[in-house]
């Protein structure tokens, strides 16, 4: 048989991978949740960081914390939530979604998670990103959860806010508003939260916290995660100099190097 350079070369490419990337699909009742886990290469159960991604955006918002956390020993699963985006790979449409379908898909994520052979199921933490981290925060303080951190990434927890500035009552909501200009919202996304206080679930949360926000954010004003702080019971604020609503470029390497930091002291 004649030798297959290529083959051995890719073989041998492989052999310095540090982790794989495996598709791991979830489900919450009748909807599949597509998920991407990145693995790192182990003989015993590894940590897991959850990441919920933002308003409109895709599991793919969260590759490059996956790929350093990975990296690192530390394994990483992405997920779409269902009618979270118009692109996802999930089921749902987005005029169906609201924060609370999103906390009921992250809840079914964890449960599952928690089952996989790769996982250390007391290693479990979530990491969510603007309403991805309003997600984790309410399912962080389920009875049920099984977390054992929780990073929020500039969370917008203006969105109760802003909702109220929209509408003077839950009557004046429609079946389906325009929201942030792109958005066209069904009236469960006002609905299902009107009069959800988010400050209890803060104030039910047992794990540690930390919250990282850039001080130049013009989508959530830093002020709402100062005023986190009032109610977790343990939590820290980092805040990034010059960064706005999303990490990109040094804003995200110095965000990977404090997710680091917390989780070498949670896990």
């Amino acid at each position: 048989m004649a030798f297959d350079f290529r083959k051995e070369l890719r073989k041998l490419k492989s052999s310095f991978a540090r982790y794989e990337i495996r598709e791991l699909n979830c489900h919450n009742y009748e909807k599949n949740i597509y998920g991407v886990a990145y693995i790192p290469y182990s003989d015993d159960p590894l940590p897991l960081v959850i990441f919920s991604h933002e308003l409109g955006n895709t599991y793919t918002s969260g590759i490059d914390y996956a790929k350093y956390l990975a990296s690192h020993g530390i394994a990483v699963y992405l997920f779409d939530f269902c009618g979270g985006s118009y692109f996802g790979a999930s089921d749902g449409d987005m005029s169906q979604m609201s924060v609370m379908t999103e906390v009921s898909d992250l809840a079914a994520v964890l449960r599952t998670a928690a089952t996989w052979d790769f996982v250390d199921p007391d290693k479990i933490i979530l990491m969510g990103a603007s309403l991805g981290a309003v997600v984790s925060t309410i399912v962080s303080a389920q009875p049920s959860a099984t977390n054992c951190g929780l990073i929020l990434l500039y969370p917008d927890l203006a969105i109760f806010d802003a909702l109220h500035k929209k509408f003077s009552s839950l009557d004046e909501v429609p079946e389906r508003f325009s929201y942030y200009g792109w958005f066209e919202a069904g009236r469960c996304y006002a609905s299902d939260i009107w009069d959800y206080d988010l400050s209890h679930a803060m104030e039910r949360c047992e794990t540690p916290v930390m919250i990282i926000h850039g001080n130049c954010d013009d989508f959530v004003d830093l002020s709402y995660a100062q005023e986190a702080l009032t109610h977790f019971k343990n939590a820290e604020l980092k805040i990034l100099p010059g960064a706005g609503h999303i990490f990109r470029g040094k804003d995200l390497t110095a965000a990977l190097s404090l997710i680091e930091q917390y989780l070498n002291s949670v896990i």
